[in-house]
C-alpha cells in the first residue's frame, strides 16, 4: 500500500521521539545511580557511568552521549579529609583530602606545649633525724632532688635555711610562690615575711599535696613533724642557732624552727607558735624529733 508522503514525515516524527524517550529513560537513571553510590558525581551522568570511591569511571551512554561527568567524587574524600584537619585541598582526589587532615593533625600536636609547672614552694616529704644537713649546697639538692621527682623540675629549688653568714630571705627569689595544690602562700618577700602570714596545714603541705602531720590533727607527739628547720629569724634574717650551720649532730647544739601548722602545744596559736618559719629553737641538732619535727626543710622556686 503507498504512503503519502506527510503519513511518512509523521512516522518518521514518532519514531524520532520514541528514541529520544528511550535515551533519556536509560542516561538518567544511570546518573541517578552514579550519584548515589558515589557521593557527589556530575551531573547527567550516564548509565555507562560506575562509580568506585567515589570517583565516575567514565560516564558515557550507552547512546553515545558524554556523561559530562569526570566528576570527581573528591567532594566526599575532600570532606572527609575536612573534618579531620580543617580544609581539602580543591577539588582533587580522595587521597589529597586525607594528606591536608593529616596535616591538621600535626599543627595540634605541635601546639601543645605550655609552660613551666605551678608548684614553687613546698615541704619536704623526706626526713632527717638530725640537724646535720651537710650544707647549704646539699640542701639545695635536696630540695630539686625531690621537685625533680615529683616532676616540677623544671624549676630550680633553694631551701629555706640561714647561716652564720646567710640570710634564708636572700637566697629564695623574689616570688610568687604556689604550693602543689596552686594556693598562693606569699606574692613576694615582703608578703612572705608579714606578720599576718601564719603557718597553716593547707597552705605549708608538701611536694606531692600532703599535708604535714601536726597540732592541728591532734597528733601524737611521735607522730608530730611541724617543727621545719629554718635557721632563722621572723624577717627571714639569720638566727643564732643553726645547728652550726648545718654542720652538727651534737646535742648540745640548737636549730631554729617554724611551725607548719602554726600551732603550739592544744592548738595554741598565742606568741610564736604560729609562726610558719620561726615559732622556737628545736630540741637537739641531735635528734630533731625530740620538739616536735622530722628534720624537714623549706623549699622554694628561685625562677
Amino acid at each position: 500500500m503507498a504512503l503519502r508522503f506527510r503519513d511518512v514525515g509523521r512516522i518518521g516524527i514518532t519514531l524520532a521521539a520514541f528514541v529520544v524517550s528511550c535515551s533519556n529513560d536509560d542516561g538518567g537513571g544511570g546518573g541517578t545511580a552514579g550519584s548515589s553510590g558515589g557521593g557527589m558525581v556530575g551531573a547527567g551522568t550516564s548509565s555507562g557511568g560506575t562509580n568506585s570511591g567515589g570517583t565516575s569511571s567514565g560516564g558515557t551512554s550507552s547512546s553515545g552521549s558524554s556523561a559530562g561527568g569526570a566528576g570527581s567524587a573528591a567532594g566526599g574524600a575532600s570532606a572527609s579529609g575536612s573534618s579531620a584537619g580543617g580544609s581539602a585541598s580543591g577539588a582533587a582526589t580522595g587521597g589529597g583530602g586525607a594528606s591536608a587532615g593529616t596535616g591538621g593533625g600535626s599543627a595540634g600536636n605541635g601546639g601543645s606545649g605550655g609552660g613551666k609547672s605551678k608548684t614553687t614552694f613546698f615541704v619536704t616529704s623526706d626526713t632527717r633525724t638530725t640537724g646535720k644537713l651537710g650544707s647549704l649546697e646539699m640542701s639545695d639538692k635536696r630540695c630539686q632532688d625531690l621537685a625533680v621527682a615529683a616532676g616540677i623540675g623544671d624549676h630550680t629549688f633553694h631551701a629555706y635555711l640561714s647561716t652564720s653568714t646567710v640570710d634564708a630571705k636572700s637566697r629564695i627569689g623574689s616570688g610568687p610562690w604556689h604550693n602543689a595544690k596552686g594556693v598562693l602562700i606569699a606574692q613576694d618577700l615582703t608578703a612572705l615575711h608579714s606578720p599576718t602570714l601564719k603557718g597553716d596545714h593547707t597552705l605549708f603541705i608538701d611536694e606531692k599535696g600532703q599535708e604535714i602531720n601536726g597540732q592541728w590533727n591532734s597528733s601524737p607527739m611521735e607522730d608530730n613533724e611541724h617543727d621545719i628547720l629554718t635557721g632563722t629569724k621572723a624577717d627571714g634574717t639569720k638566727a643564732a642557732a643553726t645547728c652550726k650551720d648545718w654542720t652538727s649532730d651534737d646535742a648540745n647544739d640548737k636549730g631554729q624552727v617554724g611551725h607548719s601548722d602554726g600551732m603550739g602545744p592544744g592548738m595554741a596559736t598565742t606568741g610564736t607558735y604560729s609562726s610558719w618559719n620561726a615559732a622556737h629553737e628545736g630540741g637537739s641538732c641531735a635528734n630533731t624529733e625530740q620538739a616536735g619535727g622530722a628534720g624537714r626543710i623549706y623549699c622554694f622556686a628561685i625562677d
